[in-house]
């Protein structure tokens, strides 16, 4: 029974903690929204992330091996394409997402190739 408190409190304190950290910067900062360094910083640093986090993900690809680095190409083909049909962050991130796990747990395009 112990061991239950204790997780509950564990658990209580990481989602305390975690929601102050997203909330803080709203709170404190709310004042300076129209301030120059965080207008850049709104308008250059998510595109900056994203980015990075494309690059990293595509650090591994093998040029030398099948599939060749299609299925990462493919997705990011499909993120850019449903970017510009829809405008829609969310929705082109996710297709592309869920076109290369489909591709990646099934091996279709492996298949095609072999």
């Amino acid at each position: 029974m112990e061991s239950t408190h204790y997780l509950i409190f564990a658990i209580l304190c990481m989602a305390v903690t975690t929601f102050a950290t997203r909330a803080l910067p709203f709170v404190l900062l709310k004042n300076y929204a129209q301030h120059p360094v965080l207008l850049h910083l709104g308008r250059y640093l998510p595109p900056a992330v994203m980015t990075l986090l494309v690059l990293y993900s595509l650090k591994n690809i093998s040029l030398t091996m099948l599939p060749y680095g299609l299925p990462e190409l493919c997705a990011i083909v499909i993120v850019v394409l449903m970017h510009i049909w829809r405008r829609n962050a969310l929705l082109s991130i996710a297709s592309g997402t869920a076109f290369f796990m489909f591709v990646q747990q099934t091996a279709w395009l492996h298949n095609l190739l072999v």
